[in-house]
């Protein structure tokens, strides 16, 4: 059975993270969207209300779960038994980083990463960059995160 790991922060999902999740769902027989902890980001949802939200998106995805890493995502994978990280690349700079961490990786355990690359509706997308928009009030975020996310952003937001 291949069973890959999906890590990020996920704060909040976008419609690109879902597009990774829903293509690599095809890929392999089991994905595990690993919700980990970025120090170098603060949060806007806690690891258990990105949890609920990745679960309820994920719903109709029956070889998808949804869990929180603590520690090293390749400790977790050893965990779970999983032997492929999936990743999303965007642009030139996503794979430089991408590529220093599948070395690292790869390292520090018998793991393999594989790429996906980002559909060109979703490049532009990040989460950094959609928490910025909608605190400086865009109220459509629809082409950006899927409609439980947008609801849960809002009203975190208090924009509504």
């Amino acid at each position: 059975m291949k069973i890959a790991v999906f890590p990020g922060s996920f704060d909040p999902l976008t419609n690109g993270h879902l597009d990774i999740i829903e293509r690599a769902s095809k890929i392999f027989d089991q994905l595990i969207v690993g919700i980990g902890v970025n120090t170098n980001k603060t949060g806007l949802f806690t690891p258990a209300e990105k949890k609920a939200l990745i679960e309820s998106t994920v719903a109709d995805l029956p070889n998808v779960s949804v869990a929180i890493i603590e520690g090293l995502t390749v400790q977790f994978m050893d965990e779970v038994g999983a032997q492929f990280i999936v990743r999303g690349l965007r642009n030139a700079k996503d794979f430089e980083y991408e590529r220093d961490i599948a070395g690292v990786n790869g390292a520090l355990s018998d793991v393999e990463t594989v790429l996906l690359l980002a559909k060109s509706e979703n490049q532009n997308i990040s989460s950094s960059m959609v928490k910025e928009i909608a605190k400086m009030g865009a109220e459509n975020l629809d082409a950006f995160l899927p409609e439980t996310v947008v609801v849960a952003l809002q009203e975190r937001l208090q924009m509504k």
